[in-house]
């Protein structure tokens, strides 16, 4: 059997509230360079939490493509179980995890679709492979196998050939409206330090921040 009582000590520097920037998404930016540099893998990957219509929460691993005042945006098949369970229950937990760092970031807030404009202006920077799967594959459907995908994308190779490929109207972003930002430092004997950001839970959240410090 696997040994799961593995423990490992977190020796690095703390955090406290001096150390961070009055605004979190600034904070945000500073450890996401830091978890760069450090040569962290996908830095920029996050799990996405939502719950679907039966209150059931449900969670993956995507990654995040704009992050500003506005919030954490990320793109996919609006058809797809992720999209529906948004569009039902209009809120979202981010986590961030920078295990070499000894890091993660908790963001908690509501969920709202980006403009057409700035999906079609995303989708253009994308790989012609990802841009092609975007229209083939019928995301979280149930399907026959890989052929039946493999025969998809050929139709759209077809479909699409020598012309550039537009946005799919079922593709595009949605952004997290952040009202909860949670910074966490792991530091030894499991005393980490916490340091929470909130703001007014209203929609789309808004106002001043306030910083409070967390118990471990």
């Amino acid at each position: 059997m696997a040994d799961l009582q593995r423990r490992f000590d977190y020796e690095t520097a703390g955090l406290d509230v001096p150390d961070v920037a009055a605004d979190p998404i600034e904070q945000w930016w500073r450890w996401y360079h830091q978890a760069e540099e450090a040569g962290c893998t996908e830095p920029n990957a996050m799990t996405v939490a939502t719950v679907d219509g039966a209150g059931r929460p449900d969670a993956r691993i995507v990654l995040v493509r704009d992050v500003d005042d506005r919030g954490f945006t990320f793109f996919t098949n609006y058809e797809s179980d992720k999209s529906e369970q948004l569009g039902g229950q209009p809120v979202a937990a981010l986590v961030f995890g920078w295990l070499e760092l000894h890091r993660q970031i908790r963001v908690r807030g509501w969920v709202e679709r980006v403009p057409a404009s700035e999906s079609d202006t995303y989708f253009g920077t994308r790989p012609r492979g990802s841009q092609l799967g975007a229209w083939a594959s019928p995301q979280s459907k149930v399907i026959t196998g890989r052929p039946e995908l493999e025969a998809r994308v050929a139709e759209m190779e077809a479909r699409f050939d020598g012309v550039d490929v537009p946005r799919p109207e079922h593709w595009g972003g949605w952004r997290v409206v952040p009202d909860t930002i949670e910074f966490w430092q792991g530091r030894p004997s499991r005393l980490h330090d916490r340091l929470r950001y909130r703001r007014a839970a209203t929609r789309p959240a808004s106002g001043e921040w306030s910083l409070e410090r967390l118990a471990p």
